[in-house]
């Protein structure tokens, strides 16, 4: 029972009445009455701004402040020789440290540790948001009209290089989708004489509109947007271009995909991806990839007259991926050879090819560990330097080690042997690298190793005492079951700093699903982890799991939700909250939030929907709810292609948030960027529509003029997340209308 201060006020008239024989017999109701009232006034409580306050001082920004001589992050010089700089508890230290020599030295400035140094080269000026330096660094490249120009450093002078670009078919362009850059997307030579680029044809696909808030008349946006409803999707004609004759050799093939083997787009890293040069430059390699992503076929060109040869490929009945953030085939004309990575006994590894054959030579790795990324190939000594996850037993299998292998297989060697997750910086000449290396509970030590690992010196140990002093915890690391009983799954569980066992707290689940990566993000330390610990000091228990469907595992792992987005790995977040609760019995339960961002919004409202009897508070940021309102490449690597079934809809159809909308029993808050160029709003508004016409209470916040992660508007984002689940989950109030606010590290301020 809850008593309105109506009816408490109408208390103080009857009590007024008392000498009215009429009103007399009432009292022992009255008296019932006033217990429930003060019952129910004792459970609602008023959160004061310095409760915010203390989970304010929980956020990132705030407690890196706290933490000295955290990682290295090196100014490598040419000859290994390297400077960093570190905060310590009273500013900046700058350190030099040379590890042929073993000279040291620390300066208050860094104009004093880098005096003596040599000088540095004259970097070139140019718009790098726009243009794309050459190998000699001598020439740009740039997109004017649709067509590719090069510019002379030296003087100034522009050649166009193709003539006929047109609207939606131009050269270089990297203009459509979600991803979208001014820079033209291309590879040079490294004599820096031939680019190898393409021509994309958008001109057939969808277009997206987003309308910009202001005063008088509105402000249409508008670009080439492919949806999985299109019946083709964007071709790119491949082309060479030899700069010294101004001349365009176009590949004698059919146009390709725009699909990579690694990215949602054709650039992973501001370059054209998924192409080689040969040294000369009279051979290009590259792979194309089918728009479902289920083939990748490696080819070689010839630039001089644009034959192409088809050398090996690779078919898979879910989705082909070439590593796991890093493109991991590697061409070797020297010797007639090329690696390959294949998911194909089910874990992600290394194998040697005849390059003029496509036959298969060795398999280079072999074990239950996935190797994620190549980081050098010494063709000299035929070695291979790699990361690889899970090889180590007994740590967490996310963690990220260094290893050295022969081409033969042989002589796998662990190069970075200590527990935790290794973040690695090489030297120009590759003979060093820097290893900083650490776990979401323990804080980074910092060495210079040898290249074959053997340590050199110990640089840096974070040192969190002052961290530790203010109240701060680390997460608790954790290991439950997968749902279906066939996984260990890994997350991290917060708590408040000060935490009463014999209560019960109100969980929040923070969700991000994949399928291209999970909730937690790095396993290496972090002192603030998005709003986690604020969100815990709150008064709640924070769990954070990656569920299966992700990367990093098995391939088996990763497609355990293939075909079907929507089970979003609920099913493992309900199964692991459940057995956290027998292992933390202060855990509630019975009050369980989640919320998510994205891909998490997306997920967020479907445990709202589909498992209401659990989740009662939901918070629904940016949420791609049907993914055929989203761009092409997301749904199609990893649901398959949008077919109609025999009943006339698309398999597609039942994975739609809206649809569920009607099964809607607790709290929930839709919040949407209204110029979010990545998931459009019309994702969010599909849902609004159907909480609409299933006469169902909700709340939804649309940032006007916030695009997709709400940019100056995350704050209040923040806090009105905050806000709902203290009121709602947790049954208080809080403060009215506190601002969070950034602060800067005062050891960076300059006086």
């Amino acid at each position: 029972m809850v008593i309105s201060l109506r009816g408490y006020f109408s208390l103080s008239y009857f009590f007024n009445s008392y000498q009215n024989n009429t009103v007399r017999k009432y009292i022992p109701f009255l008296y019932i009455v006033c217990i429930l009232f003060t019952i129910n006034a004792d459970a609602q409580n008023q959160l004061s701004i310095e409760d915010y306050q203390k989970s304010e001082n929980a956020l990132f920004w705030n407690t890196s402040q706290l933490v000295d001589r955290m990682n290295v992050r090196p100014q490598w010089q040419a000859d290994g020789s390297f400077w960093y700089k570190v905060l310590d508890k009273e500013g900046p230290d700058y350190v030099y440290y040379n590890p042929k020599t073993k000279k040291k030295k620390i300066a208050k400035t860094e104009e004093e540790i880098t005096n003596g140094l040599k000088e540095k080269e004259i970097q070139p000026v140019y718009n790098r948001r726009k243009e794309l330096l050459s190998p000699d660094s001598k020439k740009v490249a740039f997109i004017r009209d649709w067509n590719l120009w090069i510019r002379n450093l030296e003087n100034g002078e522009e050649v166009q290089l193709t003539k006929d670009g047109v609207e939606n078919f131009g050269y270089a362009t990297d203009n459509a989708g979600w991803r979208k850059s001014e820079r033209p997307v291309l590879l040079w030579s490294p004599d820096s004489k031939k680019i190898a680029t393409f021509q994309q044809d958008q001109r057939h696909v969808s277009d997206m509109y987003i309308v910009k808030t202001q005063v008088g008349a509105p402000e249409l946006k508008q670009w080439k947007y492919p949806l999985p409803q299109d019946e083709d999707i964007i071709r790119i004609h491949r082309i060479v271009i030899d700069i010294e004759k101004q001349n365009v050799i176009r590949f004698k093939m059919e146009p390709d995909a725009r699909r990579g083997t690694l990215c949602d787009d054709i650039t992973c890293d501001g370059l054209f991806d998924d192409n080689a040069w040969n040294k000369d430059g009279s051979k290009l390699a590259f792979v194309s990839t089918s728009r479902d992503h289920k083939i990748a076929t490696l080819r070689i060109a010839n630039t001089s007259t644009g034959e192409v040869k088809d050398i090996y490929t690779e078919v898979v009945e879910t989705q082909y991926e070439s590593g796991q953030g890093a493109i991991n085939w590697k061409y070797l004309p020297k010797s007639n050879e090329f690696i390959w990575y294949s998911e194909r006994d089910n874990w992600g590894h290394l194998y040697l090819y005849n390059l003029n054959t496509g036959k298969l030579k060795k398999q280079i790795t072999k074990g239950d560990f996935v190797v994620t990324k190549i980081k050098e190939v010494d063709q000299k000594n035929r070695t291979i330097y790699f990361e690889a996850n899970g090889r180590e037993k007994g740590r967490d299998p996310y963690f990220s080690h260094y290893y050295k292998v022969d081409f033969s297989g042989k002589n796998l060697k662990l190069l970075t042997p200590e527990n935790g997750n290794h973040r690695l910086s090489f030297s120009p000449n590759k003979k060093y690298f820097i290893d900083n290396y650490s776990q979401p509970n323990v804080p980074p030590v910092s060495v210079v190793r040898e290249r074959d690992g053997s340590m050199i010196v110990i640089l840096e140990r974070a040192d969190i005492s002052r961290l530790l002093e203010s109240g701060w915890q680390p997460p608790t690391p954790i290991t439950v079951k997968s749902d279906n009983g066939k996984y260990d799954l890994y997350g991290l569980l917060f708590q408040p700093n000060k935490i009463d066992p014999t209560k019960k707290y109100p969980v929040v689940n923070y969700i991000y699903p994949g399928p291209q990566g999970g909730s937690v993000g790095s396993r290496s330390f972090s002192p603030g982890r998005n709003d986690h610990q604020a969100v815990a000091n709150l008064g709640f228990i924070v769990i954070v799991i990656d569920g299966s469907c992700n990367p990093g595992r098995s391939k088996a792992f990763h497609d355990e939700c293939y075909g079907d987005m929507s089970v979003n790995t609920l099913p493992d977040q309900i199964s692991g909250i459940k057995q956290l609760a027998q292992l933390y019995p202060y855990i509630d339960t019975e009050r369980v939030g989640v919320w998510g961002h994205s891909g998490g919004g997306f997920a967020t409202a479907s445990a709202l929907f589909k498992y209401p009897d659990f989740y009662d508070v939901g918070i629904s940021e940016s949420g791609n709810h049907d993914n055929r309102n989203y761009e092409d490449d997301w749904g199609e690597r990893y649901n398959g292609l949008m077919v109609e079934n025999d009943d006339g809809k698309s398999n597609y159809a039942p994975q739609a948030n809206q649809l569920y909308a009607e099964n809607l029993k607790g709290k929930l808050l839709l919040a949407h960027g209204a110029m979010d160029d990545n998931v459009p709003v019309s994702n969010t508004y599909l849902v609004v529509d159907a909480l609409n016409k299933a006469n169902k209470d909700y709340d939804l916040i649309i940032f006007p003029n916030a695009r997709h992660g709400f940019g100056k508007d995350s704050f209040y984002m923040m806090r009105k997340r905050w806000d709902y689940f203290v009121t709602h989950l947790q049954g208080n109030i809080p403060p009215k209308e506190y601002k969070i606010a950034y602060s800067a590290d005062p050891r960076e301020i300059r006086p």
